[in-house]
């Protein structure tokens, strides 16, 4: 009998506290989730992924005295994301087949915006290797500005950062907290006359040969002016093509659907593996954080100051909210524009502007992405 009690209080005897204190963060990821819908289809499987890697002597990570046997969890972790980063570059396919370039390519000087969004990147990872952190490891946190989960594991794994883990967490996270951010940063940076600026949408029809080209041809750009960006640019600029080609339909729309959510809940619960207490629980994890909406909330503003930028210079007038929907959080931000479009002037639609934008800003993150491997990735060695 003692024996048997021993072996049921084993787990209970090997918890800690950190373990504990996971369980709440899984659960408030989880919380926030269903009761919030903040990417639910992301937050609850890492939410339940931090509960299962924190539990003690779970199976999910392995077990042996040696770690001879492994779990679930850390073979979906080194075989799909540590070994090939698989998972966020398939994941890729699922969003160019969803995205659309025709506001983009309607309306072409929308691409500069979607640059502009990129420069909280580039401040953050000189203001965290300024605070003391490596520069594999700073790179990795400011590309977190970009609000691209994908993006932000693959430089993370490619420039070998020791904080894959809370990098992971933050970027996805802030991705579902868009709706709650911009608003406040853009009200920020824009006067009421601005945001009630109205824009012609040219609704012209983009001839089909344009939208087949369009990713061939940002491809082979792309793979000449940054060529550690092609894995991302190819994987999203492949499932547009699917999507403009038409002679795959089927194949396009599960892309968008079935594989893009089956990638997404894989990649969810497999982030948690680097959720484990030992190694997220430390004050470097709240810096990261802070660093993280730093990025966020700068890349918000550089779009939006370039927008007024341009204002200076163009008789037609760019509505400066429209920057903000340059960052990566497709279509989230997109739609927070056009809802604060709407909020201000019930008349005034900018969601295929915003979309414009917001399309220009998935390109450059993963241009981006790839020039940061490519720059600071030797220095790394």
């Amino acid at each position: 009998m003692e024996v048997f009690i021993d072996f049921l209080l084993e787990g209970f005897q090997a918890l800690t506290w950190q373990q504990a204190v996971m369980w709440l963060i899984g659960g408030l990821l989880i919380y926030l989730a269903i009761k919030k819908d903040m990417e639910p289809a992301l937050l609850l499987p890492m939410g339940f992924g931090a509960i299962l890697v924190n539990l003690p002597l779970s199976p999910v990570i392995g077990s042996g005295a040696d770690g001879e046997h492994l779990g679930i969890i850390t073979s979906l972790f080194k075989v799909g994301i540590e070994a090939s980063e698989a998972m966020p570059l398939l994941l890729f396919i699922g969003i160019g087949a969803m995205i659309d370039f025709g506001p983009l390519l309607t309306n072409p000087k929308l691409f500069i915006l979607g640059g502009a969004a990129q420069l909280g990147i580039f401040v953050t990872i000189i203001l965290a290797a300024m605070i003391g952190f490596p520069l594999n490891d700073a790179a990795s946190i400011g590309i977190i500005g970009a609000a691209d989960g994908p993006t932000a594991i693959l430089v993370a794994i490619q420039l070998a950062s020791k904080y894959v883990g809370p990098i992971m967490v933050v970027a996805y996270s802030y991705m579902a907290l868009v709706p709650i951010v911009q608003p406040a940063v853009i009200k920020m940076c824009t006067t009421k006359k601005e945001r009630l600026i109205r824009m012609k949408y040219n609704a012209k029809q983009i001839p089909t040969l344009m939208r087949i080209l369009f990713p061939v041809i940002v491809t082979i750009v792309s793979g000449l002016i940054a060529p550690d960006s092609l894995s991302l640019v190819g994987m999203l600029m492949f499932g547009n093509l699917l999507r403009e080609c038409g002679v795959l339909k089927s194949l396009s729309e599960t892309a968008q659907t079935t594989f893009s959510n089956i990638i997404t809940l894989l990649l969810g619960i497999t982030i948690s593996f680097q959720m484990q207490a030992e190694a997220f629980l430390s004050l470097e994890t709240l810096i990261i954080m802070a660093l993280g909406l730093f990025a966020f909330v700068f890349d918000t503003v550089g779009g939006v100051m370039c927008a007024k930028l341009i204002n200076l210079f163009s008789k037609e007038k760019i509505n400066p909210m429209l920057g903000a929907a340059g960052i990566s959080a497709f279509p989230m931000a997109s739609r927070v524009v056009a809802k604060m479009g709407t909020k201000e002037d019930p008349s005034n639609h900018l969601l295929m502007h915003a979309v414009g934008a917001n399309v220009s800003g998935q390109i450059a993150s993963a241009i981006v992405g790839g020039l940061i491997i490519g720059i600071i990735g030797p220095f790394c060695v």
